[in-house]
């Protein structure tokens, strides 16, 4: 576990300096390229891994393949992983510790999205669930970094104030021992400034059209995830090649190069 302890605290300390940027993986090779590009930490997308294993995503694809998933990719690079484990897949605290640590992450996000019932979960209910995994890692002898998303924006949570509502469940979030918050969804700079003003501690922010990475490091947000954006864009650029390669099948070049 000493191995593990130490990427805890690296990633800890990580959400204190510049912003942490994580390009999210979704497998080994995804992984790999993040790390060799030189990203400090690995991150997954439950979307992307869920939908490459065939599922859907909202804890629609069985955990044990999700954290075989976040084992593989663990095992491929050497720097710390945090993974996205949706609302921890109804698992009590020590076992989804024990499941995140065996797979060699020492990060989550946990959301508070009811994926059974629908809407969100209550905010007491979702606050006493954080507090026990945070008791978990501490009886684990691994500080997990707890990355708790607040998913009051997206529109299935019909919250008619978000941004008040996002900051009473941050503050108690915060108290029962979430590292970070990741307001997912955020609509604006003012939202996401709020958010950081009103709730002491790092902010996981999301880039849109009038928020780039230098905009949410000006509003003081810590670290900065893509969810599955980055997988999506791989069969776009499929598309367009075999596009090509329709159009100009007689001087169609692909060039490629291997790695060392």
């Amino acid at each position: 576990m000493s191995d593990l302890k130490a990427q805890a605290d690296l990633l800890r300390e990580l959400h204190h300096g510049t912003v942490l940027v994580l390009p999210n993986a979704w497998d080994e090779a995804s992984a790999e390229l993040v790390a060799e590009a030189g990203f400090p930490v690995v991150a997954t997308s439950s979307a992307a891994v869920a939908d490459v294993l065939g599922h859907p995503d909202g804890e629609r694809a069985p955990w044990r393949e999700m954290f075989a998933a976040a084992a593989r990719i663990a095992a491929a690079v050497p720097v710390p992983v945090t993974v996205d484990a949706e609302a921890g897949y109804g698992l009590e605290p020590h076992q989804f510790v024990a499941e995140l640590l065996g797979a060699g992450a020492v990060g989550c996000n946990l959301e508070d999205t009811d994926h059974r019932a629908g809407g969100l979960v209550d905010t007491a209910a979702q606050a006493d669930w954080l507090a026990a995994v945070r008791s978990a890692a501490d009886e684990a002898g691994v500080p997990v970094v707890v990355n708790a998303r607040i998913d009051v924006f997206l529109p299935s949570s019909g919250v008619a104030d978000p941004v008040a509502e996002a900051v009473r469940r941050g503050r108690r979030y915060r108290t029962a021992g979430a590292d970070c918050l990741y307001p997912i969804g955020a609509p604006s700079g003012e939202a996401v400034g709020r958010v950081v003003a009103e709730v002491p501690g790092p902010v996981n922010g999301n880039t849109r059209d009038s928020l780039d990475l230098a905009a949410l490091a000006a509003l003081g947000v810590a670290r900065v995830s893509f969810g599955p954006r980055f997988y999506r864009q791989g069969p776009a650029g499929f598309r367009a090649t075999l596009e090509e390669l329709l159009r100009e099948s007689d001087s169609f070049s692909l060039r490629t190069e291997s790695k060392p």
